[in-house]
């Protein structure tokens, strides 16, 4: 007779819950080396009084501050790794605006007098841009960065729309209306950067949404569009309209044919719904669109200080074609080299500041100012760098689309966000709190353009290692 004896079976391992605060510490350590980078984007919510919000000023904002911590951070973590920071293709490309802005510097006629200028350009232009590259470690590292930029816009663009409806804004043609968020009549341009940064962002996400990303993502991407233009509009701001159209079509085509005639067909049922069915498309709306195609036959004074100003800068440049007039010179070249047309400056009021006159201290075309205070070695060395940083991000978007990289949606919002400032500039230069902005975009095109995504598990700089997901 046979006794069989049971044992019992061995009790399966329990499995282990991952408690709520775990995971979330998790998250932290994955993300907190690229907080930073973000950092100064969505400090730009806070309000804070910045001067007249010129090109000249020197005041600084909190978000220079976020930003001059994110360049020491990254130095203290490169000095800790011990590796090499840039490749040699980016020290150059980021590098040689420094060498330009070194020379106007030093041959300015108060060298002194221009030094403030040479540092926030370097911080614009050069250091927090190199931040940016060295501190993103991947594809998910950069759509942190630049939904930060949406988040922002979404605050911003909330807060100018409730300007526009309570009639607490900037004071535009006899009623303060001017959607300006939270930067006051002295900085109009600043929430209508946001808002097209964040247009453009959100564009790139909707078309090209990032693999394995839930299925709300691109609703809530083209949601974002859609509610930005409503403030985009209400800032009546002509050279943001005419730069967010370009690179939000640019972007569009890039991402396909197919998608492209999708998208142009529910953007022009939303533009039907909002101006037919919301009345967006306001008397004052519609009368600002139609003067953008009557800036040379019937120019505003706004126009013709405008244009004054650009003659006074190439008269400047022509002066002194090498090195310019010097950094910081613009405002005291002026009046010698401006005709008798330009006005005494510009009137402000409304969003709870009093009337003041605001002096024109720039061109208001980037451009023209970098040539008028740094000649022909400064606008070679800045406008190479912007130009190298939109070739190399197209070259890459471009292999990235045959290729079917995944991460696609970042060379569309990196090449959108470089078309954007290129064409801003036209009609724009740096100045006001939104400036700290403007070095993080940089930063962003740079990586796409310079580095891009690396392969799993290769070694990035600052001795971390990808994580092998882009």
């Amino acid at each position: 007779m046979t006794v069989t004896v049971l044992t019992p079976a061995p009790a399966l391992p329990r499995p282990r819950t991952e408690r709520p605060g775990r995971r979330l510490s998790g998250r932290l350590t994955h993300w907190w080396p690229v907080l930073p980078a973000a950092a100064p984007v969505l400090l730009l919510a806070v309000p804070f009084e910045y001067g007249n919000g010129s090109s000249t000023s020197t005041n600084i904002s909190v978000a220079d501050v976020a930003s001059a911590f994110l360049v020491l951070f990254c130095a203290v973590r490169l000095l800790r790794s011990g590796s090499r920071p840039l490749s040699p293709a980016a020290a150059l490309v980021l590098g040689v605006p420094a060498a330009g802005l070194a020379v106007a510097t030093m041959t300015a006629a108060d060298p002194a007098a221009a030094l403030p200028g040479f540092v926030r350009y370097l911080q614009v232009f050069v250091l927090v841009p190199a931040a940016v590259v060295l501190l993103l470690r991947d594809a998910r590292d950069f759509r942190l960065v630049a939904g930060s930029f949406v988040v922002l816009a979404l605050v911003q663009g909330g807060f100018g729309v409730w300007q526009y409806v309570t009639r607490t804004g900037a004071s535009y043609m006899g009623s303060d209306i001017r959607a300006v968020g939270t930067f006051g009549p002295t900085d109009v341009m600043g929430m209508a950067t946001i808002v097209a940064f964040g247009m453009v962002v959100a564009t790139g996400l909707a078309l090209r949404p990032p693999p394995g990303a839930p299925r709300w993502v691109r609703p809530a991407a083209l949601g974002a569009v859609v509610a930005l233009v409503v403030p985009l509009a209400f800032s009546f701001s002509r050279g943001s309209w005419i730069a967010t159209a370009v690179a939000v079509a640019a972007v569009v085509l890039l991402a396909g044919l197919r998608t492209a005639v999708r998208t142009l067909a529910a953007a022009v049922a939303v533009a039907v719904v909002l101006v037919g069915g919301f009345g967006v498309g306001s008397q004052l709306i519609t009368d600002r669109i139609g003067s953008i195609t009557q800036v040379a036959a019937a120019p505003d004074q706004s126009v013709t200080d405008r244009y004054t100003m650009w003659a006074a800068a190439v008269s400047m440049w022509r002066e002194e074609p090498a090195t310019g007039v010097g950094l910081k010179g613009f405002p005291a070249y002026r009046d010698g080299h401006a005709s008798l047309g330009l006005s005494s400056g510009s009137d402000t009021a409304g969003a709870g500041h009093a009337y003041q006159r605001q002096p024109l201290l720039s061109p208001h075309n980037m451009y023209l100012l970098v040539l008028s205070e740094q000649g022909l070695i400064g606008i070679t060395a800045l406008a190479g760098s912007w130009a190298a940083l939109l070739a190399g991000g197209a070259r890459r978007l471009y292999g990235a689309r045959r290729a079917r990289g995944a991460a696609a949606d970042c060379g569309l919002v990196a090449v959108g966000l470089a078309l954007w400032q290129s064409v801003d500039f036209l009609y724009a230069d740096i100045g006001g709190p939104s400036t700290a902005l403007t070095g993080i975009v940089f930063g962003l095109i740079a990586w796409w353009a310079l580095a891009g995504p690396v392969p799993p598990g290769a070694a990035v700089p600052g001795g971390v290692r990808a994580p092998g997901t882009v």
